[in-house]
């Protein structure tokens, strides 16, 4: 009864006389399970519920964990007790035919309790199964071979397609329907295609006829430097605009003849200039325009979301050589789709304000000069001076948002590329100024309460989160006092030293060193142990680990080591973050162990402990 079609409903009339066969019961069942799960897919969607995670036990199998999904016909898939499964028994295993598979899960039904039929005709079989079992099925698929999940986007968003080579995709996203006088984000997406390693720099200019930008200017300056990405990531740049007053039914965003520009590795590459998005402007709020864009799309274009009935558990990376396998990864970031349910609704925000607490970030109470020493959106590095850049970001609040909110900006890419970088923001507002009666530009970093006699539009905490691994950061505020609605503005600045400081870097590190408390253990394969650190001269800061060689197993960014699966001596690097010239260096001796030696090699690890 793998049944996908859910409408028309139609249910039993009963009536004094009527004879029930099996059909009639059939279509009593399938009449309050097509109901549930229409509704199933289209109050709650589909995605994971609970649980459902996904361990690598050893190099050969898989821990599922109980939980429970529900797929896009609207049918439940309930994992009731945790599974081990060897990846070759797993069905799909024989058709692999490259090293990047999905672990899927899917619905499944089983006709079980055979009993004998009384009243069968005899054509009919001797014996009938008397229930059918609600269950599921595990299955591996390539991932290049899994159909993309259709998204009914077209009513939503409009934009076009700026670059596109064997190595990057850059596009333009934005709302086709905006309201009038709202603020409205535009994005500007790059998506690279190739394995190689490719940089890329692009610019452009479009031309937006009802928005304009901060400055009044109805055109808008795209810039996209020293961009390098792996294979399938992606990254996506914010611009705001302030859309006009009042409404236009049929207006456009176009490109600028003549002022793009785009390399490859320092190769001009062909762009696209032909970039036509109609708009349109409305007089509504934003909250109603977004309850009606949603719900316009229609049962037909939500049922062509996906005609996949497969769930989507993770990633794994596997080595395959005829009967032989390893798996090396499991990957479940971003490859999970949860279904948000009202039961954890409290859970999730209790957890979230966990991480909007505002972390101390100077000494002081005063940033330092070089953070809101300039205006600049470019800065020269110099042999004593660190590298800048600086811009605005602009978040806006929802209506009528309460004190206690937290919003979030876009990833902002800050030019200064990969690695560790600091950042800080600061609110920025008019002020008026009592000699000139003009109004001047200032910005507060740091708490804004303690300015109270200024009177600021709105009092807010931020905190950011540097991602650096792709040269980016998010902006977090959290509102201080309720608003009606307005767009917060906020400096960023940030810093990095070059490599031309490494001589002045030397001179300050010279009497500083870090060591680890136990610079040498002994481990079994598949073992892990935490790697202290002890400051010798110095206050304590940011410490980061590295493997100095291939296949020696895995250490987090926060020191805990995991030996690999084979037995040697291996070298784990440990240096400030911020300093890496103050660096020491840790041995791991791993060895497959019998049960005295395990007693014995916990002795000696306690016995270096102690010293």
């Amino acid at each position: 009864m793998n049944n996908n079609r859910l409408l028309p409903f139609s249910r039993n009339r009963y009536y004094k006389g009527k004879m029930l066969t099996s059909v009639d019961f059939e279509a009593e069942q399938s009449y309050m399970n097509d109901k549930r799960r229409f509704l199933n897919a289209m109050v709650t969607g589909s995605g994971i519920v609970c649980g459902l995670n996904v361990v690598s036990l050893d190099d050969q199998s898989l821990l599922i964990e109980s939980g429970m999904a529900i797929d896009e016909t609207g049918r439940e898939i309930v994992v009731e007790n945790s599974v081990v499964k060897k990846l070759s028994t797993i069905a799909g295993f024989e058709e692999l035919k490259t090293n990047d598979v999905c672990l899927c899960i899917r619905y499944a039904e089983t006709e079980t309790q055979p009993v004998y039929a009384i009243n069968r005709q005899d054509s009919e079989k001797e014996y009938e199964n008397n229930r059918i079992e609600e269950g599921y099925e595990l299955f591996l698929k390539d991932i290049e071979s899994l159909e993309e999940d259709y998204e009914p986007e077209t009513e939503f968003y409009t934009g076009g397609t700026l670059l596109e080579n064997k190595d990057y995709k850059v596009q333009l996203k934005l709302p086709s329907y905006i309201c009038a006088g709202q603020y409205v984000k535009i994005d500007l997406q790059v998506e690279k295609l190739s394995d190689g390693k490719a940089n890329l720099y692009y610019e452009g200019v479009i031309q937006t006829p009802a928005l304009s930008t901060m400055e009044g200017g109805q055109e808008l300056s795209l810039l996209l430097e020293n961009i390098s990405l792996n294979k399938g990531q992606r990254i996506v740049r914010e611009y705001w605009m302030l859309a006009q007053s009042e409404e236009t039914p049929d207006t456009s965003i176009m490109f600028k003849a003549g002022s793009g520009k785009a390399l490859v590795n320092g190769v001009e590459q062909p762009i696209i200039s032909q970039l036509n998005c109609k708009i349109v402007i409305v007089d509504e709020s934003t909250s109603h325009l977004s309850a009606r864009q949603t719900g316009n799309v229609n049962i037909e274009l939500r049922g062509m979301r996906s005609s996949s009935d497969r769930i989507r558990l993770a990633n794994l990376t596997i080595v395959k050589t005829g009967a032989a396998y390893l798996i090396e990864t499991v990957d479940e970031k971003n490859v999970k789709n949860y279904v948000p349910t009202m039961r954890d609704a409290w859970k999730r925000l209790e957890y979230s304000s966990y991480f909007s607490k505002r972390l101390p970030m100077y000494e002081g109470n005063t940033p330092s000069a070089a953070v809101g020493k300039t205006d600049i959106t470019k800065s020269n590095s110099s042999v004593n001076m660190p590298r800048l850049e600086t811009g605005i970001v602009e978040i806006p609040i929802g209506e009528n948002a309460k004190k206690g909110d937290i919003c979030y900006s876009g990833e902002i890419m800050h030019g200064l590329g990969a690695g560790n970088v600091y950042v800080e923001v600061g609110y920025e507002y008019l002020e008026e100024n009592a000699v000139s009666q003009n109004p001047t530009k200032t910005t507060i970093y740091g708490n804004p309460e303690l300015f109270e006699k200024d009177r600021i539009n709105v009092a807010a905490e931020t905190a950011v989160k540097v991602l650096n691994d792709k040269g980016s950061f998010v902006v977090a505020v959290k509102l201080l006092q309720n608003v009606r609605m307005l767009v917060l503005t906020y400096r960023w600045v940030a810093i990095r030293y070059d490599s031309e400081n490494l001589q002045e870097e030397i001179e300050t590190t010279t009497n500083q060193s870090i060591s680890a408390v136990t610079p040498t253990i002994v481990l079994g394969t598949k073992e892990s142990y935490f790697f202290q650190v002890k400051y010798n001269n110095m206050k304590a800061c940011s410490i980061s680990y590295e493997l100095t060689e291939s296949s020696s197993g895995e250490i987090t960014s926060d020191g805990i080591y995991t030996a690999p699966s084979k037995e040697g001596v291996y070298e784990i690097k440990i240096f400030c973050t911020d300093k890496p010239l103050i660096c020491t260096y840790a041995y791991a001796i791993v060895k497959k162990k019998a049960v005295d030696e395990i007693k014995e090699d916990k002795a000696q690890n306690d016995l270096f402990q102690m010293k």
